[in-house]
């Protein structure tokens, strides 16, 4: 696999995109699990699902980046490889992305707007013709993502009808989804059992778990 360095202009800052490492895992971790800390739920799972998922079958050892400040790893992002399953009978090879995360200092300073384009246009060198996600259209709107509804493509389990707000998709290569409805089915990886989750977490500082306005679980 590709190893690589590259340099990028955040802010007037010389940040450094490449891929994680073995030595990065503990620390990355930490960052995910910093900034999903309370953010949807009380305490957070998504530093668990990201040591999952780097043993997982459909996980992209190419787009598994870190950013880097002043020799710091400030963020973080992690791709999966998913499906579409095409109403007229084809299964449409997609991929996923998260968690992505920045540290919570940089957050809201466009360091993560960066490093996902970033990601999306080396997935798309790869050959991604689409990415699904469930996100906030607010900020993901902003790196071209649309509601996935009006493109055709419907969330496994939910239903037909309803334009789920937060089920998105950037079309990478131009046509990939012309003509195309389907099913989109979240890589199975993605689902962690929780009590196993709550044990992988007290190997990292204490913190305490908050019920807060606007979380999801």
């Amino acid at each position: 696999m590709e190893n690589f360095t590259e340099k990028l202009k955040i802010n007037g800052y010389d940040c450094l995109v490449r891929l994680e490492t073995a030595a990065d895992h503990w620390m990355v971790e930490n960052l995910v699990r910093e900034s999903f800390w309370n953010v949807y739920r009380p305490g957070c799972l998504e530093h668990f699902v990201l040591h999952c998922l780097r043993n997982d079958a459909d996980f992209v050892p190419e787009l598994n980046l870190v950013l880097e400040k002043d020799g710091e790893i400030i963020g973080q992002v992690m791709y999966m490889r998913a499906k579409i399953a095409a109403d007229d009978g084809r299964v449409l090879p997609i991929m996923t992305f998260g968690p992505i995360a920045i540290a919570p200092q940089y957050k809201r300073q466009g360091y993560g707007k960066v490093l996902l384009d970033y990601s999306l246009a080396r997935a798309a060198q790869m050959g991604a013709g689409a990415v699904c996600i469930e996100g906030n259209i607010d900020f993901y709107g902003q790196s071209g993502f649309v509601l996935a509804g009006t493109r055709g493509i419907r969330y496994h389990g939910e239903p037909d009808a309803e334009l789920l707000p937060y089920f998105l998709l950037k079309e990478l290569q131009p046509g990939f989804l012309d003509g195309v409805s389907g099913v989109y089915h979240t890589p199975t990886g993605y689902y962690v059992d929780e009590t196993v989750a709550e044990e992988f977490d007290r190997q990292f500082a204490p913190k305490q778990k908050l019920k807060l306005p606007g979380q999801l679980f």
